[in-house]
């Protein structure tokens, strides 16, 4: 992730300075502490329990204040969980995951794992298809209605929740061919609010950086207000 940033911010002729936070630190009252000044915010990928709620709280803190983000994989689920509690008004809006009992699994496994008690290597990995939506971001980005990327997880957006998630606001800008899985969520009323359920830096060059990202930081760029092309920084947390 830190090569892809750093190519993204070659591509527009900057550097990428990249302040690391530990999501375990992060709390309502921390938040303008330790994110206050950043042009834009990355969640990454994981698994467990370890600073999940941090990483909500982060994924809060750039819906809210117009801060550009970057979700990757768990980066998208934490976004999801996020919006749900905003849209539903409740605590309770969760992974499975992490809360089992949850009255909201706006996260699940995938629908055909469901009854699977052995997980071993059954998560969703290698190269998938994801089909666009005509004017997204996401769309913008690439240039192209349909792509491939890499997968490395077990856990979706729940179906049930789409039409509650799109009334509000989110777009479900990339999905499967079929239509069944979700693999990119952006916010209408955002200058750049963007993740995905796959991992974008894995196909990330120096000198062909990936389009998620080079969008992310165009996006940090325009917030930050730098001029592209002279030697400059600008701020990721």
């Amino acid at each position: 992730m830190t090569e892809a940033l750093k190519h993204a911010g070659w591509a527009h002729g900057v550097d990428v300075r990249i302040r690391w936070v530990n999501s375990e630190r992060l709390a309502p009252e921390t938040l303008d502490d330790e994110l206050g000044g950043a042009a834009g915010i990355l969640v990454p990928g994981g698994f467990g329990h370890r600073g999940i709620e941090g990483k909500i709280l982060a994924a809060h803190y750039a819906r809210t204040r117009g801060v550009p983000y970057l979700g990757l994989c768990l980066g998208l689920q934490c976004a999801v969980i996020e919006f749900a509690r905003a849209v539903l008004g409740t605590e309770d809006a969760n992974s499975t995951e992490f809360d089992m009992f949850t009255a909201h699994p706006v996260i699940d496994f995938m629908p055909d794992q469901r009854e699977i008690e052995t997980k071993g290597g059954t998560m969703r990995l290698g190269l998938y298809p994801a089909r666009l939506s005509p004017g997204s971001k996401a769309m913008a980005a690439y240039g192209q209605e349909v792509v491939y990327e890499r997968h490395r997880h077990r856990f979706e957006v729940n179906n049930r929740y789409r039409s509650l998630l799109e009334e509000h606001g989110m777009l479900l800008s990339g999905q499967s061919p079929d239509g069944r899985l979700v693999e990119i969520i952006e916010l209408r009323d955002h200058p750049w609010f963007l993740a995905s359920q796959f991992h974008p830096e894995f196909r990330s060059r120096p000198e062909r950086p990936h389009p998620l990202f080079a969008g992310f930081v165009a996006a940090a760029i325009a917030r930050a207000g730098v001029e592209t092309g002279a030697p400059t920084t600008v701020p990721v947390a």
